[in-house]
C-alpha cells in the first residue's frame, strides 16, 4: 500500500517559496514567448523581403533563353550566315553517376580524350563545369540517351557559314558567346543579337526545375541582315582572284566590285582567306580584310584623276600636246623616268602610255590646293562611310607641306596612300557622269545620290581615255573582254620597306569600268607580291578584271555593246612605275 506523501514531513517541500520567484519566472516565459511572437512577426511580416530574398537566392533561379540570331542574307535572299541548334553539355561534378562504359560512350561522343573527360568531372568541389560547348544536335541527342546522372544540357545556337571562305571577309564570324567578333557580324551585332528572354523557376538541390514561379518573358529573336552583295559574283571573284594569286606566286590579293548606279558592294573578295565554320589555327594573314585594311600608294591608277582636275580647271583639254621626251625630268634633285622615250603625247596619250613625265607637268599646271582639294573630295585621305568595321582612312598630307618633287610624284600615285576599296570609290565619279556616289554594304534599290568632282563631259572623256589604255597600244589590252567595251587604269608600284623602297617587292593592281559608254559597274584588282615575273598591273591584275567583268554583267542581265570579239594582245610597253 503506497503511503501518501505529507508536504509537512518534508523540509524542502514544507519551505515557502518567494513569490517574486514565481513571478520571475511566469514573467520569463512571458517575455520569451513575446520575443518568439515579436520574431515570427519580423520574419513573417516585417522583414519578409529579406527573407523572401534569401530564399529565392538558395532556390529561385532566373533561367535566360536564348534569342536566335538573325541571319544575313545576300541581295537575292541567299543565306550567308544563319544560326543552328547547338545544345553545350554541362555538369554538376559531385552529382555525376556513371560506369566506365557510359563515360567511355560520352567521350567518344565529344570526340574528347577520356582523361580529359575524367579531369573535368574529378574536382567535386565544382557544382558547375562546361563538359563541351555547342555541340550538334544529333550528338546531343545521343548523349542524353546515356542517361547519365549529374550531366545536363543548355539550349544554345551555333553559326554556320554555307559560304565558307568565299564570303569570310565579308561575313565574319561569332565567338562561342554568339557575339559578333568581324565583319558584318560585328558591325550589325546589336541588330542581329535580338532579345534574351528569361524564366522565373525554383530549382531542388540537384538542379532540377519543380516549379515555374512569374511570367515567362519569350525572347525577341535579331533581326535579319540583307547585304547588297551577289554570292553568285561573290564567288566568281574570290574564284579568279584565288587562281592569280597561284598562278603568279603572289603573297595576296584582293577584288572590289561596285553598282556605279546604287552604289552597292556586290563583291568583296581577299585570298588568302578562312573558313569561318573552322577557325583552329588562324593567322592575321588570312582573317584580315585586305580590300579595306591594307594601304598602299596608288601608282598609276592615279594619272586619271591629275588629268580629271586639270580638265575641270580648264588647263588643258583631251589633245592638248605634252613634251615628255627625252623620258626623264630632273626636279628638285631628283630624276622621275618613263619605262619609255614617248616624245610628244596628247594628254590621252599620256594616260595610254602612262606616261609619268606626262602625268608630272599637268600636276604643274595645277596648285598643290587645286590638287589636294580634288583628292579629299574623292575620299582619299578620309574613312570610307561605308558599314563595315576596319575600314583605314589611308594617308595624304596637308597640301601646304608638299614640296615641288612631292606634288610631281603624287600626280602619278606616288607620297600618298589608299586602300583598294577607296581607289574603286572614286572612280565612281567617272563612272556616274562626274559625280562620286555613297557606297553601301546593305542592299539598296534607290540610285545612290552623288556629289559632283567633275563635269559630265570631262568624266566621259576620261571614261575615252581609260578606254584607250585598256585597248590594244595601252599598258593593259589583257582588260578586254568578250561582248563588253572596257576601260580603266593599271598600276604597278615597288612596295616601301622601311624608309625606302624594296627593289624586287611590288603591287600590281587595275582599276576599271564597263561598259565603257554607261558604266555599270566598277571592278578594281590587287596582286601583292607576284614573283614569278610578270609583276605589272596590265599583266597580273588586268586579266582578273577581264574576267570578273564579263561573267558579271552576264549574271546582271546587261546587255552586250560589242558584236565582235576584241582582239587581245600582248603589250608592247608597261606603264610607268
Amino acid at each position: 500500500m503506497n503511503k501518501s506523501v505529507r508536504y509537512t514531513s518534508s523540509p524542502l517541500l514544507a519551505s515557502k517559496t518567494p513569490v517574486w520567484r514565481s513571478k520571475l519566472i511566469v514573467g520569463g516565459i512571458a517575455l520569451a514567448f513575446l520575443g518568439l511572437a515579436c520574431r515570427a512577426a519580423y520574419v513573417q511580416v516585417f522583414g519578409n523581403d529579406f527573407f523572401q530574398r534569401q530564399g529565392e537566392v538558395r532556390f529561385a533561379r532566373t533561367l535566360e533563353l536564348p534569342a536566335s540570331r538573325g541571319r544575313i542574307l545576300d541581295r537575292n535572299g541567299l543565306i550567308l550566315a544563319s544560326s543552328v541548334p547547338a545544345p553545350s553539355i554541362w555538369a554538376i561534378p559531385e552529382d555525376v553517376e556513371a560506369s566506365a562504359e557510359q563515360l567511355a560512350a560520352l567521350a567518344t561522343l565529344l570526340d574528347m580524350p577520356l582523361a580529359e573527360l575524367t579531369k573535368k568531372l574529378a574536382n567535386e568541389d565544382k557544382s558547375f563545369v562546361w563538359i563541351r560547348r555547342q555541340v550538334d544536335d544529333p550528338v546531343a541527342q545521343k548523349i542524353s540517351a546515356l542517361g547519365i546522372k549529374g550531366i545536363y544540357q543548355r539550349k544554345e545556337y551555333k553559326r554556320q557559314y554555307p559560304e565558307g571562305a568565299t564570303a569570310a571577309h565579308v561575313v565574319g564570324f561569332t565567338n562561342v558567346e554568339d557575339r559578333g567578333q568581324d565583319g558584318i557580324e560585328l558591325r550589325f551585332n546589336k541588330d542581329l543579337s535580338g532579345r534574351a528572354g528569361s524564366r522565373r523557376v525554383i530549382k531542388d538541390r540537384l538542379g532540377r526545375v519543380v516549379e515555374d514561379v512569374g511570367e515567362q518573358v519569350p525572347p525577341m529573336d535579331g533581326k535579319d541582315i540583307q547585304l547588297s552583295l551577289d554570292s553568285k559574283v561573290q564567288f566568281v571573284a574570290y574564284q579568279k582572284l584565288r587562281d592569280a594569286v597561284l598562278r603568279h606566286k603572289a603573297k595576296a590579293g584582293s577584288v572590289v566590285v561596285l553598282d556605279t548606279i546604287t552604289g552597292e558592294v556586290l563583291a568583296l573578295a581577299n585570298y588568302p582567306s578562312y573558313e569561318p565554320n573552322k577557325r583552329q589555327n588562324l593567322s592575321g594573314e588570312q582573317l584580315r580584310n585586305r580590300a579595306l585594311t591594307d594601304t598602299f600608294e596608288p601608282g598609276s591608277t592615279m594619272k586619271p584623276i591629275t588629268v580629271g582636275m586639270a580638265l575641270e580647271a580648264g588647263r588643258i583639254t583631251p589633245k592638248t600636246t605634252i613634251e615628255t621626251g627625252p623620258g626623264r625630268f630632273n626636279i628638285g634633285g631628283f630624276t622621275i623616268n618613263d619605262t619609255h622615250n614617248y616624245g610628244t603625247l596628247t594628254v590621252e596619250g599620256v594616260i595610254q602610255k602612262s606616261s609619268n613625265v606626262g602625268s608630272l607637268k599637268i600636276a604643274q599646271k595645277m596648285t598643290p590646293r587645286e590638287m589636294w582639294d580634288t583628292y579629299t573630295a574623292l575620299g582619299y585621305g578620309q574613312k570610307p562611310q561605308i558599314q563595315f568595321p576596319g575600314a583605314v582612312t589611308g594617308r595624304l598630307r596637308p597640301w601646304k607641306t608638299w614640296r615641288p618633287v612631292e606634288q610631281a610624284t603624287m600626280s602619278y600615285g606616288y607620297g600618298l596612300s589608299a586602300s583598294l576599296f577607296q581607289m574603286a570609290h572614286s572612280y565612281t565619279s567617272f563612272a556616274h557622269d562626274g559625280e562620286i556616289i555613297a557606297t553601301t554594304m546593305l542592299k539598296s534599290s534607290e540610285p545612290a545620290v552623288g556629289v559632283k568632282v567633275f563635269s559630265p563631259e570631262n568624266a566621259r572623256a576620261i571614261r575615252q581615255m581609260l578606254q584607250m589604255a585598256a585597248a590594244p597600244g595601252g599598258t593593259a589590252p589583257l582588260a578586254q573582254t568578250v561582248g563588253y567595251s572596257v576601260g580603266g587604269k593599271s598600276g604597278t608600284a615597288r612596295k616601301q620597306v622601311g624608309k625606302g623602297y624594296a627593289s624586287n617587292k611590288y603591287r600590281a593592281w587595275f582599276t576599271g569600268m564597263a561598259p565603257i559608254e554607261s558604266p555599270r559597274i566598277i571592278v578594281a584588282v590587287m596582286i601583292d607580291e607576284p614573283s614569278d615575273g610578270n609583276y605589272y598591273g596590265g599583266i597580273a591584275a588586268a586579266p582578273v578584271f577581264s574576267e570578273v567583268v564579263q561573267q558579271t554583267l552576264r549574271m546582271m542581265g546587261v546587255q552586250p555593246d560589242m558584236s565582235v570579239k576584241p582582239q587581245i594582245v600582248t603589250p608592247a610597253v608597261v606603264e610607268s612605275f
